[in-house]
């Protein structure tokens, strides 16, 4: 049996400081400084970033891991640190010297948000002139550096153009239903210099410098894992504090305690099964990638589609849980000072971004008939 990655042990020892600072987490809609301290001795922005430059070059199933065991304590803490690493993988697609220029210290945390933007980066001698408005960059709040997916002007290239955060102006939008700590704020450029070595083509094979089997997974792919592990963290920290309520739990106007009510034992087995069997097929598809990856190099198109299928599947079966145990939880539940509500708002945000869209299902299926999938994995 394979030991488990050291990281793990490292996350569940977070577990006591996020739950007690997870309320202002909620109320200053970013992490608290002793938080991110945490998090940046623990080296947990550095979980995806190449082995030859000091990162740990983690197995896709053990990041997801670790998401789902931060999340379980605090889901906006999850997300940070999913996205941080997200970004990070920039560092197996830039100059060696370039990679411990932005990732070197501890403070080197990337934030950006995501593409799709109308903006065009510009060529120019040496590099590339931006300017333009992006949102949705989780975790600028403790970035050192921003980034920006840009079409180059007057090709189809879509380029990852990264430059330090003092060079942006940040705007705050983040006023959410949940994942409040998350502080996904905006940020602007107007006519900024970017150098051609602090520029990449994000996934790209010619531009990849690691051959690890890491980064035979794309970033989206990894997005999707470690989400889907936030999601199972929110699920599993709503289970775990249900089970923790008092022995003589009453609803209101119910004849005897919650965990003699035969609905609520019944739904409760129900959403342990979920929980598993979601994180089951997660895992069993990372690994089997993984391993596919070792042996072989890049995964195939079903591989592809069979984690997005599997991330997105534990994301809406995770939602399922929360709300389940929420409704079994009672009238109590709605209250800020109960463990349920801030779960509720946070699984249904997961939920809306784009990782955890239905729509992921019609693309599977057409892959699945052998059609053209009309949007990507």
């Amino acid at each position: 049996m394979t030991e488990p990655h050291p990281q793990i042990a490292r996350a569940r020892a977070l577990h006591r400081l996020l739950t007690r600072e997870g309320d202002e987490v909620n109320q200053r809609r970013e992490l608290t400084p002793a938080i991110v301290a945490a998090l940046k001795d623990g080296g947990f922005f550095r979980m995806l970033q190449p082995g030859t430059g000091g990162g740990m070059e983690m197995k896709p199933s053990d990041f997801a891991s670790i998401t789902q065991i931060i999340a379980a304590a605090d889901g906006s803490t999850g997300w940070v640190v999913c996205q941080g690493n997200g970004c990070a993988m920039s560092a197996a697609y830039l100059d060696p010297a370039v990679a411990k220029s932005i990732f070197g210290s501890a403070d080197g945390i990337l934030a950006w948000g995501p593409p799709g933007s109308p903006y065009e980066a510009e060529p120019v001698p040496g590099g590339y002139c931006i300017s333009g408005t992006w949102r949705f960059a989780s975790g600028c709040q403790n970035a050192t550096w921003l980034g920006a997916h840009l079409k180059v002007s007057g090709t189809r290239e879509i380029r990852t153009l990264l430059f330090p955060k003092s060079s942006a102006t940040m705007v705050d939008i983040w006023h959410t239903l949940g994942l409040r700590g998350t502080a996904s704020n905006e940020y602007v450029v107007k006519d900024l210099f970017v150098p051609t070595n602090h520029t990449m083509l994000r996934d790209a094979p010619t531009d990849r410098r690691e051959v690890g089997p890491l980064y035979r997974f794309g970033s989206s792919q990894l997005y999707s894992a470690g989400f889907a592990g936030v999601g199972l963290g929110i699920a599993r920290g709503t289970i775990d504090a249900f089970l923790d309520l008092p022995a003589t739990k009453t609803s209101r106007g119910a004849a005897k305690p919650l965990r003699d009510n035969n609905v609520v034992q019944s739904q409760l087995a129900q959403a342990e099964a979920k929980w598993h069997s979601a994180r089951a097929f997660l895992h069993n598809t990372l690994d089997e990638i993984y391993e596919f990856a070792v042996r072989h190099g890049d995964m195939t198109d079903r591989h592809a589609a069979m984690l997005r299928l599997a991330s997105t599947w534990s994301i809406q079966q995770s939602r399922d849980v929360v709300n389940t145990i929420f409704h079994c939880a009672g009238s109590m539940a709605v209250f800020e000072n109960q463990p349920f509500e801030r779960r509720l708002r946070d699984i249904d945000t997961v939920a809306q971004q784009s990782q955890g869209r239905q729509l992921h299902y019609e693309s599977v299926g057409q892959f699945m008939f052998g059609l053209q999938p009309e949007n990507q994995f």
